[in-house]
């Protein structure tokens, strides 16, 4: 089994164990938090720039960890085969949208807390919300159980997903960066069609 998944999704499988691996040595490590995190204020100094990828490949706890790697199972591993279908680039193209979508997402908040000090982030949601809707563009009719629970089509998920992150951003209190998860979203697809422009027309002959 291991060694399908390293032949068919090689990206998508080092990046899976590298995410689980870094991320539980953290648990452990508790002092490695303060230099991998995201931190905008040193980010827009110029300095510890290194922490807009390695905040994406560790996680707060357990919950936030399992979270984000059931979701990474369930799409990216597919995505990874459906992008080396299409295109013979296709596991390059797969690590750029991945870890695009990583650096992307963190953009609008480094510039919107680059004089907050004491603002940290990390997790790996908006490159997983970048894979989850590059999936969606190639199959927009599937069926997503929202919390693994309410099935909708995958579009009414999209839709509703980026409506719910507009208003939560400015309204939750949770201590979520939903910015990201927005920002990382729109990354996704906006990669995705740079890559695969015949993917909108792909997409909408779908309905």
């Amino acid at each position: 089994m291991l060694t399908f998944y390293l032949q068919q999704t090689p990206v998508a499988s080092v990046i899976f164990f590298f995410t689980l691996v870094t991320s539980i040595y953290t648990f452990s490590h508790e002092q490695l938090y303060g230099k991998l995190m995201l931190h905008p204020y040193s980010i827009a100094r110029k300095q510890r720039l290194y922490t807009i990828l390695t905040s994406g490949f560790i996680h707060k706890d357990w919950g936030h960890l399992l979270f984000n790697m059931i979701t990474f199972y369930y799409f990216a591993f597919g995505l990874e085969q459906m992008l080396a279908q299409a295109s013979p680039y296709g596991h390059l193209l797969f690590a750029v949208i991945y870890l695009g979508s990583l650096v992307l997402s963190d953009i609008p908040t480094i510039i919107q807390q680059k004089n907050n000090y004491g603002y940290y982030s990390l997790g790996a949601s908006g490159a997983i919300c970048a894979v989850l809707f590059s999936y969606i563009l190639f199959n927009p009719k599937m069926t997503i159980g929202v919390m693994m629970i309410i099935p909708m089509p995958a579009y009414l998920f999209a839709f509703l997903f980026l409506g719910y992150c507009i208003w939560a951003s400015k309204k939750a209190q949770d201590g979520i960066n939903h910015d990201a998860h927005f920002f990382g979203a729109l990354s996704g697809l906006i990669l995705t069609i740079i890559c695969f422009p015949w993917v909108i027309k792909h997409c909408l002959a779908q309905f």
